[in-house]
């Protein structure tokens, strides 16, 4: 191990509790031990996932929220003693790796509940929401300090929760924390003051309107948490450690939008000074340590940031909380090992704190340890498995069932918390597999097929490895994208797997293989208008194509707003026009991707067009008409299209041919390496 790394691996205490190293787990929905969306019971995934962590040298783990009532069926978690009596055994092998493991209990959502979209008329309607209520009670689900607006849909009304209510969960934090205690769980994590869920939409001025003890001063406001910690400390003891997620600033601005990495607003939520008084306040109420970032729901990319938020995008923020506390403070937010570890070294934070990296890569710790960190799968911030909460104009949470079932999934790695849906079995029959196109999906299936066991060959038409992803990498903010490309070279390399460069495959019975495997890509959508000639298309544009200052984007999905901010932060003057009612109005497109960047242009002033399409392309300018058939010039001295992409098959699928990535349907990495773990794993 580099002598970088070395704080990192330092022991440090959370109350009396000692903890081998600095690497923290921090929690993400869908980790839960007690399960996620079904009803309470001790998850079997979840656990074989952090025994993993353990044995691969995580210091302290922190599975996923537990919400103290079931959010099917509402039964209080503190009622079903069975799961206790489960973890206990299973913790008595967790704790043979010399791991610790704290469990995040949470009070809820309040207004951040991500309602999906299939249940927006039922929550709308009185009478349809009372005759589901036994099976999920959406108004409590929702239910906030006040009446207030839905994060996710659009015109619906949070409830206010009465004080029994609040009661009832007090109790229920204390009762669960000392079935947790009882059971050999070395701590509790409150949830949250933190990220606008319901404790923390208790203790800022924007989210609490009541008038009660629970609303209107300092003290009100944070009293919530107060009595909660005190409730656990009053049933567990002094002694066991208490720790909080805790959002140094909220970085909001409004309802539904953020404040951006380094720009001047006035904060609605909680401000640094508040934070620093309330860091103090919540120690003193018997916290034991802080697991810290920033931002709400209204300004989601600070507690999940995307790849447009700077690396250790909280680290300043955090480490200046620490000077108001004697407590432990943990930080997350894109933070990398060597910063950590210098922040460690240097006292400004006491943990590093790691969340989506793991579900990339489980063993990372391991071989940071052991010298290899070119092995480390690179997590790339896209969102496209784990939080694949979608929200865009009319629509509440745009995300399947599927998914809202089985989040903490991980696009690059399908055997994150699979189920052993995906582990890779040697094959019976070693065969020779013919791999057409070497971009992400062609190198993926013959990795795997290779890992089988078979015998695999990739033809690739250029002279390098990539395919389309080299050109959706190139922008600045895509480093993590260049380093999965590069990661992908080394793994075809070290397996041996023969490349035959420049080949451009035609004729398949040439090949000598017994299955082949078709991974040729997409090709370019076109539109058909006067003067089309004249634009260019969004992968000439990623291959280093020189535009002009004034530049319009045809097309307002991910990809035409990530090159639209590209040339705004070039300092050119992009224009977006897009025929939806909204920007990257698209299923599974995570809002803490989206938000960034439909705020980053309403702060900068770039313009957007919705509902609007380019009529004409002239020389200097393009024609656009909107929905009522008004038509406007635009400046432009070039225009990008970037509307998407349609199949590009070399041949049709049948018995020994398999199509895999975007030649079989256009989507995203996900989509692209699950289809060829499948692919590979049935050969």
């Amino acid at each position: 191990m580099k002598k970088v790394y070395e704080p990192l691996f330092t022991p440090w205490k959370i109350g009396n509790v000692e903890i081998k190293n600095r690497i923290v787990l921090c929690p993400m929905g869908g980790t839960s031990i007690f399960g996620w969306m079904e009803p309470h019971h001790f998850d079997q995934d979840a656990a074989d996932f952090f025994m993993d962590l353990a044995k691969n040298n995580v210091g302290l783990i922190i599975p996923g929220i537990a919400p103290l009532k079931n959010i099917m069926g509402g039964q209080w978690l503190y009622k079903n003693k069975k799961v206790f009596t489960k973890l206990k055994s299973y913790l008595e092998e967790f704790h043979k790796t010399g791991a610790k493991m704290f469990i995040q209990l949470t009070a809820g959502f309040g207004r951040s509940f991500s309602i999906p979209n299939s249940m927006a008329p039922i929550i709308k309607n009185k009478l349809l929401s009372t005759l589901v209520k036994p099976i999920i009670d959406l108004p409590y689900l929702c239910a906030s300090p006040s009446e207030l607006p839905s994060r996710w849909l659009e015109g619906y009304t949070c409830r206010a929760l009465k004080i029994k209510e609040i009661k009832d969960m007090i109790t229920a934090f204390a009762k669960t924390a000392k079935l947790c205690k009882d059971a050999g769980v070395d701590g509790v994590e409150v949830h949250a003051v933190h990220e606008g869920y319901l404790l923390d939409q208790f203790t800022l001025p924007y989210t609490n309107k009541r008038t009660d003890e629970y609303g209107g001063s300092f003290e009100n406001r944070y009293r919530f948490a107060v009595e909660v910690v005190k409730a656990i400390k009053a049933e567990c003891g002094e002694d066991y450690p208490v720790s909080l997620r805790y959002s140094v600033q909220s970085k909001t601005i409004d309802f539904c939008e953020g404040a951006l990495p380094g720009e001047k607003y006035t904060e609605i939520g909680r401000t640094m000074d508040e934070s620093e008084k309330a860091a103090k306040y919540l120690q003193d109420a018997g916290y034991d340590m802080l697991n810290a970032d920033n931002g709400t729901y209204d300004a989601w990319y600070w507690a999940h940031p995307p790849a447009y938020m700077p690396k250790n995008c909280n680290l300043d923020d955090v480490s200046h909380i620490k000077k108001y506390v004697d407590i432990p403070v943990v930080c997350a937010g894109r933070m990398e090992p060597d910063v950590a570890a210098k922040a460690i070294r240097d006292n400004k934070i006491d943990g590093m704190g790691v969340a989506r990296q793991f579900l990339a890569d489980s063993h990372w710790v391991t071989k940071l340890i052991e010298d290899r960190p070119e092995d480390i799968l690179p997590c790339i911030c896209c969102h496209n498995a784990c939080f694949t909460f979608a929200h865009y104009k009319g629509v509440a949470n745009d995300q399947s069932m599927e998914d809202s079932k089985h989040m903490s999934r991980c696009a690059l790695n399908p055997t994150t918390m699979d189920g052993g849906k995906y582990d890779i079995k040697p094959t019976k029959t070693i065969k020779k597999v013919a791999v057409i196109g070497g971009g992400i999906g062609g190198m993926e299936a013959a990795r795997i097929a290779t890992i089988r066991g078979h015998k695999v060959t990739i033809y690739e038409k250029t002279d390098k490895l990539g395919g389309v992803f080299i050109p959706a990498a190139a922008l600045s903010f895509k480093e993590k994208d260049r380093e999965l490309i590069e990661w992908y070279r080394r793994q075809i390399k070290k397996l041996n797997i023969p490349v035959e460069f420049n080949t451009e495959v035609k004729d398949l019975s040439k090949l000598d293989a017994d299955e082949i495997i078709i991974a040729t890509g997409s090709k370019a959508k076109t539109i058909n208008i006067p003067g089309i000639d004249h634009a260019i298309d969004a992968v000439d544009y990623l291959n280093g194509k020189n535009v002009g200052k004034d530049v319009v984007i045809i097309g307002g999905g991910q990809s035409g707003c990530e090159i639209a901010y590209e040339l705004h932060k070039q300092g050119k003057n992009p224009t977006i026009v897009e025929s939806k009612n909204d920007l990257m109005a698209t299923a599974g497109l995570c809002l803490a991707n989206s938000s960034f960047l439909r705020d980053y242009f309403k702060h900068n002033d770039v313009p957007v067009y919705l509902e609007s399409q380019v009529k004409e392309i002239k020389d200097t300018s393009v024609i656009i008409v909107d929905r009522s058939g008004n038509e406007k010039e635009i400046k432009a001295d070039d225009v990008i299209v970037a509307i998407g992409y349609n199949p590009a098959p070399l041949t049709k699928q049948s018995k020994h041919v398999h199509i895999v990535g975007d030649a079989l349907k256009v989507g995203n990495l996900r989509t692209v390496i699950w289809r060829a773990w499948e692919i590979a794993e049935k050969i």
